[in-house]
């Protein structure tokens, strides 16, 4: 497979002027004020990502042939898959830092725009290295296959334990207020910047998103080596993250064989990249593989609901997930 892309210069530009408008869109017109987004709002907006994403699928097959849509939503399903981890990130997070609902979708938005930059500068560093040195390809694929592996035998212990660490080093390395001031992510006291736990928050949501786009990335480039498929999948599945944290997060603890679910989509992705070089699965298996690895994870999850994985839990006791859940459901 090359590394070269099939979309010409206008289909990129095209794209970026999309993601500039829907995002200006977002926080200027529709979510202009800091508000509690109920389930109900949540779930509408996570089915308008979840259908735009999909049309521009059919764009992609329509203009580029049926190999490069399967590529494409193959790629998304990854993404949107692996993005629950972030969810229960989320929870950890906000709970931790007292940050109230109506506080969150702005340090979320602004944590989602920094992660397109992020995602976007390591997917064309991606790019760009297995280019020039193809037996990368073998490297990612163990990685991922060692992270499947991994995940199979941590697939019952709490989620979203990745938090704690990352902001008690945010905590350490920046000085911050212990308390918000308003919506500020800055405040200047005593003649020195301190971050509130806004910023605090959305440092951590970072850094923790970093760490898991090295697993994830990989395994898109495992679907397809074409940087805009790579791109705009990952840009679809972060789009709609904010939305389908405030309509799940109260939920996530259901999907309880998730999980194992998500293992064994890496062990496959992560076997696909190893055998590239002397095996080619059709883009149509692969995606075929992936949904029902996924659809059958979740049938089970809802029909055999077995201990959860639950959400680690807050650094403060006194600010645990169950009230973030708990003003959630109030304002709904």
């Amino acid at each position: 497979m090359g590394l070269t892309s099939v979309a010409p210069p206008a289909w990129w530009a095209g794209f970026g002027a999309l993601v500039l408008v829907l995002l200006a869109l977002d926080l200027g017109v529709f979510h202009r004020r800091e508000r509690v987004v109920a389930p109900r709002e949540a779930l509408a907006w996570s089915g308008f990502w979840i259908t735009l994403a999909l049309l521009f699928g059919l764009g992609v097959f329509l203009r580029f042939g049926a190999e490069r849509g399967e590529e494409f939503l193959a790629g998304y399903l990854v993404e949107k898959s692996l993005s629950v981890d972030n969810l229960f990130v989320f929870v950890v997070l906000f709970g931790a830092l007292r940050i109230p609902a109506a506080l969150q979708h702005r340090v979320l938005f602004w944590g989602i725009l920094s992660a397109l930059v992020l995602r976007g500068a390591m997917i064309f560093a991606g790019a760009a290295l297995l280019a020039r040195f193809h037996w990368l390809m073998y490297v990612f694929g163990g990685l991922l296959l060692l992270t499947g592996v991994k995940l199979w035998w941590k697939r019952g212990e709490e989620a979203g334990a990745e938090a704690g660490p990352v902001l008690r080093w945010v905590r350490r390395l920046v000085p911050s207020t212990p308390e918000l001031r308003g919506k500020a992510f800055l405040v200047r006291e005593d003649g020195r910047w301190l971050a509130t736990p806004l910023l605090t928050a959305l440092l951590a949501i970072e850094l923790t998103d970093v760490v898991f786009a090295v697993d994830s990335i990989p395994a898109v480039f495992a679907v397809t080596t074409d940087p805009f498929i790579v791109f705009t999948s990952n840009v679809f599945a972060i789009l709609g993250l904010r939305s389908l944290y405030f309509a799940l997060a109260g939920l996530v603890d259901r999907f309880t064989h998730l999980k194992a679910g998500l293992a064994l989509v890496l062990v496959f992705v992560g076997a696909k990249m190893v055998a590239s070089g002397w095996v080619k699965i059709p883009p149509a298996m692969s995606l075929g593989v992936i949904a029902g690895i996924l659809a059958v994870a979740m049938a089970v999850s809802l029909w055999r609901p077995g201990r959860a994985p639950t959400a680690a839990p807050a650094l403060d006791p006194a600010a645990g997930p169950d009230r973030v859940g708990q003003a959630r459901r109030e304002a709904a």
